[in-house]
């Protein structure tokens, strides 16, 4: 049996592991990171952001974060991507694809056939060696410390860390696109973010 003390330990363990990958990726925030901001705000079409499993749900979530700072992005999975739902893609389009190892099979056949429909992918890894890594033509890498997924094996902390650099790219390009926060709190009216939205923007200023 647990002791409540045992307990405490334990979660504290996970909430540092996450802290400390979240933090890791500081050291991703580089020229390469900003290269990949430029090519994201020159992007003349869609941004198509993918990713199977847990790299899934980061990616349905990248998506939203980008479309709320302005992008015009969206969520598509690699299994309906490959069910016909890659039609949606034009030669302007960008993919953004989300998987700690890269390794996907699935993820990797969508992002090699998106990339002869659009006009690049881009892979957000932990692994630059990987076969989505060399199917790409920017590559952002995760640098994770050794202990920040629960056990080695569920993608807690490395989905955070996937989850922050997909956050810097929002911010990034909202500001690239000169998106500003009045523009953001009109196209976001409901929730409390719309209902405090006077509040906000004397906080912020409209910029």
């Amino acid at each position: 049996m647990q002791s409540d003390q045992d307990w405490l330990e334990r979660a504290k363990t996970v909430v540092r592991a996450d802290a400390a990958s979240i933090e890791a990726i500081l050291d991703s925030v580089d020229d390469n990171l900003i290269a990949v901001a430029r090519r994201l705000a020159a992007c003349r079409g869609k941004i198509l952001v993918t990713g199977s499993g847990t790299s899934g749900n980061v990616a349905a979530r990248g998506a939203h974060i980008l479309s709320v700072c302005g992008a015009a992005a969206f969520y598509l999975s690699p299994g309906d991507g490959l069910h016909g739902g890659l039609g949606v893609l034009q030669a302007d389009d960008v993919v953004l694809a989300l998987s700690k190892g890269g390794s996907s099979a699935e993820l990797n056949d969508f992002c090699a056939r998106a990339k002869t429909l659009c006009s690049g992918v881009i892979a957000i890894t932990a692994d630059p060696a990987s076969p989505l890594a060399a199917l790409s033509d920017h590559v952002i890498t995760l640098k994770l410390p050794a202990d920040g997924d629960l056990g080695g094996v569920v993608a807690t902390g490395s989905s955070l860390a996937a989850a922050a650099v997909t956050d810097v790219l929002a911010e990034m390009l909202r500001i690239a696109r000169d998106y500003s926060w009045e523009s953001l709190l009109f196209t976001h009216p409901s929730g409390a973010v719309g209902r405090d939205a006077e509040k906000s923007l004397k906080r912020l200023g409209s910029n």
